[in-house]
């Protein structure tokens, strides 16, 4: 379902846009790079966070981690990243495939800032061995997310 539903939401939203499977996984950064011929950096990991009763999701670059002194400042809390079965819940797609396209309910997204350094990042697409290749702008404009700056690189 949830490669499906991403597919959907591109063929409704960004038909110019294909979804990418490989024969391989490609669920961690390091394998996503790989298998897509790009840096780990330019891979766009897309974290799902707990803040307060929401979920959030931000969509980072391959390399950054959580600045929690930035992240604590524009959220008001500490991070807390869900649980391996809170985040097919709240997604629809599975850890390795977690994206901010298709989702299976509505959250609010962010970008952070650190993708703006690549002109095409490659997110994951709803399954472990699916992505797409896109600029971080369109990523942001497809989701209506907010820009932040909340990652180390």
């Amino acid at each position: 379902m949830s490669l499906a539903s991403v597919k959907q939401f591109f063929s409704e939203h960004a038909p110019d846009i294909d979804v990418i499977e490989l024969a391989q996984s490609t669920a961690t950064v390091e394998l996503a790079a790989k298998g897509h011929g790009v840096e780990p950096a330019q891979i766009a990991k897309t974290l799902a966070l707990k803040v307060g009763d929401d979920v959030i999701l931000i969509v980072t670059r391959g390399d950054a981690r959580l600045d929690n002194k930035k992240y604590k400042a524009r959220f008001g809390t500490k991070a807390r990243m869900l649980g391996f079965d809170e985040v097919e819940a709240e997604t629809g797609h599975p850890v390795g495939g977690v994206c901010p396209f298709g989702l299976a309910k509505p959250h609010n997204i962010y970008c952070d800032e650190s993708l703006k350094a690549y002109d095409v990042v490659v997110p994951a697409a709803g399954a472990t061995n699916a992505a797409v290749h896109i600029s971080p702008e369109r990523i942001a404009k497809l989701t209506g997310a907010e820009w932040v700056d909340v990652s180390a690189t």
